[in-house]
């Protein structure tokens, strides 16, 4: 299936592959963003959007600061290579859905707070159960920078549609954000199918030139980012 896809991409991205022209902040009733970033659900309108920093349904249980709307930004570069693979995917009933992907410093500024107060656990059970609190800097799983913040990462996985407007998500082997090695992408403790549906994210998000995380099956950065030494902090 995965040459399969990949073939049926290149006939493709003609049609699929093109970036939404500048839409101004008022015609969006949106804040405007800084040059050379793009609104995802503009530019890619069949794009599942669901950022999970802006709810409470993430692992620290909150709404995390600097997501004042549920909107998911990226650099131009990043939403074109994520329109490819959004493009390989459509025609298998297939496509894309974003947990994260721009994010603020003042964002990571709270995913440390938060680490830092080792008598809130109150996330552990559904996010670290297997990993100590107090462990989880050294350990990899949260940084006092993050790649994201760059605005050209993002955190992702694949939906099966159903002609009806209902998605559902592959089965990847383990949650969004958990936090333990059953999460790294070459993990044996997942199933067959759950090894495929990862090998075929993967493939599709290196094709267009993501690179993959070694510890989430979820997160790709641009390799040819526009900012890679830059850490920006507007909200969303």
């Amino acid at each position: 299936m995965k040459d399969t896809v990949i073939a049926a991409a290149a006939a493709l991205l003609m049609t699929f592959g093109a970036i939404a022209g500048p839409i101004s902040a008022v015609e969006l009733n949106r804040h405007p963003l800084p040059e050379g970033f793009v609104y995802l659900d503009v530019a890619i309108a069949d794009l599942v959007v669901e950022l999970r920093y802006f709810t409470a349904e993430n692992f620290v249980g909150r709404p995390v600061d600097g997501y004042v709307h549920a909107h998911g930004i990226l650099s131009r570069p990043a939403v074109k290579a994520l329109a490819n693979v959004q493009a390989d995917l459509r025609p298998f009933g297939l496509g894309l859905k974003v947990f994260d992907a721009y994010r603020p410093r003042r964002a990571v500024d709270h995913f440390v707070r938060w680490a830092g107060n080792l008598k809130d656990r109150a996330t552990k059970p559904a996010y670290y159960p297997d990993v100590a609190k107090g462990t989880l800097f050294k350990e990899g799983y949260i940084a006092r920078r993050s790649s994201n913040s760059r605005g050209s990462t993002v955190d992702v996985t694949i939906v099966a549609r159903d002609g009806g407007g209902s998605v559902q998500e592959l089965d990847m082997g383990s949650r969004y954000d958990y936090f333990g090695p059953i999460s790294w992408p070459t993990s044996t403790a997942v199933s067959g199918q759950q090894r495929a549906n990862r090998t075929l994210h993967r493939t599709l998000m290196i094709a267009h030139g993501f690179q993959p995380y070694a510890q989430e099956w979820w997160h790709f950065t641009l390799k040819t980012e526009p900012y890679p030494n830059t850490y920006f902090n507007f909200p969303i």
